[in-house]
């Protein structure tokens, strides 16, 4: 009974120091738990900015008769390459060929009524110097030549007007391009009010690809540039990812900006041009715009290195062992992954490279083995 007692006696302190003990351990550990961490430097880095774009071709133009009457041949098919002035659809040429014939025959007479009444006049014109005739069969005779001759101008232009109206029967395309689907059949009624185009041509050479950016993004270019007219000059060349998620092969360019901004987006619409041989690229297609930003010698960090509070940015220095919070100051634009600090840090600064948004100010850190830094280059 006494060996029990002095054991029993014994194990209490003992175990009340293990407790202890491993309390302690558990606190430290809790106190100076390990983050990752990374030690600031520079590097030249290149930010690519995606946008949605819509396509269309560098020009568009919807064909529509000038001229009634039913179509008798189409002579091109749909989706096909149509070349400038070949000609697409053929309208019915019987009434317009009709009115060419009695166009051509009225000024026919007309020339023949205008030598008719320059000889009377030369005639009357002789005898008056003769005393033969009076003044006023002299004037008569002009005033019948002034009307002669406004007739035959008259004549020329109604011939003109038919030869006109029976060449429009055959309608042609304006420009280079790919038709579209046509609406119409072989013996349809058109005319100039159809509702309809009779098929629309894109002219699919170059694409044009339209995207918006914000007016905060657009100024901070300008301000980069100098001006928007160095900006599309100087800017870097754009890629174009494609509805499949495949790449466009062929680099493109910014060719134009905006000089309004959108009131109910605040965006500002910017165009970009692309080549399209391969005609790949279709009018009315969706796609993606690429647009990189080159900056050198830049503080870059990981987007999960920063946490934000009332609308400031922060990261956590590592400042005698524990974190410090720290206000920076971003560029505006960023891939998605990384952001530039241009204000707030300095090289050589170490901060914890992830999980900011879950740690607070004051916290020891225990850093890991393996630091993340980034190297000047």
């Amino acid at each position: 009974m006494r060996t029990l007692k002095y054991l029993t006696f014994v194990f209490w302190p003992l175990a009340f120091g293990c407790f202890a003990a491993c309390g302690s351990e558990q606190k430290e550990h809790h106190d100076a738990a390990q983050y990752q961490t990374m030690v600031v430097g520079k590097k030249d880095v290149t930010l690519t900015q995606q946008y949605s774009a819509r396509l269309s071709g560098r020009q568009i133009v919807e064909i529509r008769p000038q001229v009634t009457g039913n179509i008798t041949r189409i002579c091109t098919e749909e989706g096909r390459a149509v070349k400038r002035g070949q000609t697409l659809f053929i309208i019915d040429q019987t009434p317009y060929r009709a009115a060419l014939e009695v166009a051509i025959a009225n000024r026919q007479s007309a020339e023949a009524k205008l030598s008719t009444a320059r000889m009377n006049f030369d005639s009357q014109q002789k005898l008056k110097k003769n005393n033969v005739v009076s003044d006023f069969s002299v004037e008569t005779t002009r005033h019948e030549l002034l009307e002669a001759e406004a007739a035959l101008v008259q004549a020329k232009a109604q011939e003109k007007n038919a030869r006109w109206q029976l060449s429009c029967t055959e309608v042609k395309s304006p420009v280079d391009g790919v038709a579209s689907m046509i609406p119409w059949h072989v013996g349809a009624l058109v005319g100039s009010n159809i509702s309809e185009p009779l098929v629309t041509v894109a002219d699919d050479k170059e694409m044009y690809a339209y995207f918006s950016v914000t007016e905060r993004a657009v100024m901070g270019l300008i301000d980069r540039y100098g001006s928007t007219a160095d900006f599309i000059s100087k800017a870097s060349a754009v890629k174009l990812r494609l509805a499949s998620g495949d790449e466009y092969a062929v680099e493109g360019r910014i060719d134009a900006v905006s000089g309004t901004v959108d009131a109910q987006t605040g965006a500002v619409t910017l165009r970009a041009v692309f080549a399209n041989p391969q005609h790949l690229l279709r009018d009315g297609g969706s796609a993606t715009v690429l647009m990189p930003t080159r900056r050198e010698q830049q503080i870059v960090i990981p987007q999960e290195a920063t946490y934000e509070l009332q609308n400031r940015t922060f990261v956590y220095r590592v400042v005698n062992g524990k974190t410090k919070a720290t206000a920076v100051q971003l560029f505006p634009q960023n891939d998605g992954k990384e952001y530039i600090v241009e204000e707030g840090l300095q090289v050589g600064d170490t901060i914890i490279a992830e999980g900011a948004g879950l740690l607070k100010e004051g916290v020891e850190v225990k850093m890991k083995d393996e630091k993340l830094k980034i190297k000047n280059t």
